[in-house]
């Protein structure tokens, strides 16, 4: 499965001692860091799907720092090598991961496991209230070519 053009990711490091551990997520002097917007954290149930939406302009930095989600990426944009390509990612405590997200890529999140898995993420931009650079897409509507089902076996 090919990644999605613009989508990268880095495998993150953790760093246990007595005290406990620590985990560094983005950095300013990482490659693939733009800008920063915000920080903000968001946690989805098990069940429910958050998702799909996109942006114009932001690009997201998606790291989960408890739980586990699947991050499902589709690639709507028409000019791009990889159009209409979906990828998959289970990320959290079993498998740590920063996904960079571009504009125009849809993306939504699944709780996989019994818990809620909570996603911190770096947007690029800060959400603007009066005109959110945030739009939505029914995740259920079969507009994105992707079954949210867990698949057993």
């Amino acid at each position: 499965m090919p990644m999605i053009e613009g989508v990268t990711t880095k495998k993150l490091k953790v760093i246990p001692d007595e005290r406990g551990f620590l985990m560094e997520m983005l950095r300013s002097d990482d490659e693939i860091f733009k800008q920063f917007g915000q920080v903000y954290l968001s946690v989805a149930y098990p069940g429910v799907v958050k998702g799909w939406h996109y942006h114009k302009k932001q690009t997201d930095n998606f790291t989960v720092v408890k739980g586990m989600l699947k991050v499902v990426l589709y690639d709507q944009r028409e000019d791009s090598k990889t159009y209409g390509e979906i990828n998959e990612f289970f990320i959290g405590e079993l498998n740590p991961m920063l996904i960079v997200i571009p504009p125009l890529v849809v993306h939504g999140v699944t709780a996989v496991g019994p818990g809620p898995g909570y996603l911190v993420n770096c947007p690029t931009e800060v959400y603007n209230y009066e005109s959110p650079d945030e739009y939505r897409i029914d995740p259920h509507g079969g507009e994105v070519p992707y079954d949210w089902n867990r698949k057993d076996g």
